[in-house]
């Protein structure tokens, strides 16, 4: 049985003035990579083709050092729970660079002694060998960017890889990690339902612990947003979700989060803690950070292109823009992150994280619970199946009142 929450009228003027925080959310690492052999013509990330001179993986390598060290004061005491090595292509650096940044990343911070330590990997860049030796440099888990084992629609996505070596990146994350996710799109350029439900089957026939399926969709300043590709229609679109999550279902996998399946177990530690507003801090040309203290929360962003990354690490001034998330601001991005899990989340962790207190928000919960998009208990927040599919409409309930 649900419990009536009274309703308070929205007012900006229930919101306290600074965040309360009485503690520190967990810590996370994350570290980005920034080249490419080929930028993908749907990518939006902050990815840089590899140049003729190619990559300066030792200044690189020397500057990510650089910044960890000048950003030690603001996580002074705290362990680290998980690191992600993200691109751009990490698996693009050489075993001896990645043994050279973990091990001096260990020794600059403290990691939890079972530290979930990830790294993307395009299987055009990687063999069994390579994924050996990222295991014996401390990676725990790797996750391999698939997309897609039909040629064609590989071909539409300007993915370096071909069926062949999408398998046998996956039989190499099997063999050398007890844990690992692929990732998977669809609703491509001219994909069909039946060439969607391969996909799905050439997958699961490795057996992943764990699987990211995405809508292929067109962001801004990417090649397909400028010049679009045909894409199926939202009927057809939406019959490939049903499908994808009704065949993973019976499966065993659990469906988590908008876009993650996962094997009991074999949840990724890393993104849980983005999607309950943990923090984490962000080294790396471009990366983003978000860290919390006694005075509020802050969010921060590196340099964004490789080259004014590398010149910063001369001066040590690696931020680009760092600000305060605004009190009004906080519902919102606690929210944006939250409702993406299925499970939902604990009621108490909207104040432990956000350092504002539930009643603040009392009418967009009830306004979300009327209209069917929000089951609220005695214990958690949580999106209905109608909140999942229409996440976006959820979310604007939250946005903050206009002045």
């Amino acid at each position: 049985m649900s419990r009536t929450i009274p309703i308070l009228p929205r007012a900006a003027s229930r919101l306290p003035q600074a965040p309360q925080l009485t503690a520190p959310p967990p810590l996370s690492l994350y570290i980005h990579y920034p080249w490419c052999v080929r930028k993908c013509p749907y990518c939006d990330f902050n990815s840089h083709n590899v140049k003729e001179a190619g990559i300066p993986e030792a200044a690189y390598i020397d500057a990510l050092l650089r910044d960890l060290e000048g950003s030690l004061p603001s996580v002074w005491g705290r362990r680290v729970h998980s690191i992600f090595i993200g691109g751009g292509t990490p698996s693009l650096l050489s075993p001896e660079g990645l043994d050279r940044l973990l091990t001096a990343t260990r020794s600059l911070l403290p990691l939890e002694p079972d530290c979930e330590i990830t790294l993307e990997a395009n299987p055009g860049t990687v063999e069994s060998d390579r994924f050996a030796a990222f295991r014996a440099a401390g990676v725990t888990r790797v996750s391999v960017g698939i997309q897609s084992f039909n040629a064609a629609h590989l071909k539409a996505l300007g993915r370096i890889h071909d069926r062949d070596e999408a398998m046998r990146a996956l039989e190499a994350a099997a063999r050398h990690f007890d844990t690992w996710n692929a990732d998977l799109m669809y609703a491509l350029p001219q994909q069909s339902l039946a060439e969607a439900e391969a996909d799905l089957d050439q997958v699961l026939a490795f057996a992943p612990p764990h699987l990211s399926c995405y809508h292929l969709t067109l962001e801004p300043n990417t090649l397909f947003h400028r010049d679009p590709p045909p894409l199926p229609d939202d009927d057809l679109s939406a019959d490939m979700q049903e499908m994808i999550e009704a065949r993973l279902a019976a499966a065993g996998y659990l469906h988590y989060e908008t876009s993650a399946f996962a094997r009991p177990g074999h949840r990724c530690r890393h993104n849980l803690n983005y999607w309950r507003f943990g923090d984490y801090l962000g080294i790396g040309a471009g990366a983003h950070g978000k860290l919390s203290d006694h005075l509020g929360i802050h969010r921060t962003m590196r340099h964004k292109h490789p080259n004014a990354y590398l010149d910063a690490a001369a001066s040590g001034q690696f931020t680009q823009d760092a600000h305060d998330v605004g009190v009004a601001d906080l519902p919102f991005e606690f929210m944006m992150n939250a409702l993406r899990l299925t499970e939902g989340v604990p009621r108490s962790l909207f104040a432990e994280r956000t350092g504002l207190p539930l009643e603040s928000i009392e009418s967009q919960l009830l306004e979300a619970r009327k209209q069917g998009l929000l089951e609220i208990t005695d214990s958690l927040i949580r999106p209905t199946d109608q909140g999942q599919r229409f996440l976006n409409d959820l979310l604007g309930l939250f946005l903050p009142a206009q002045s």
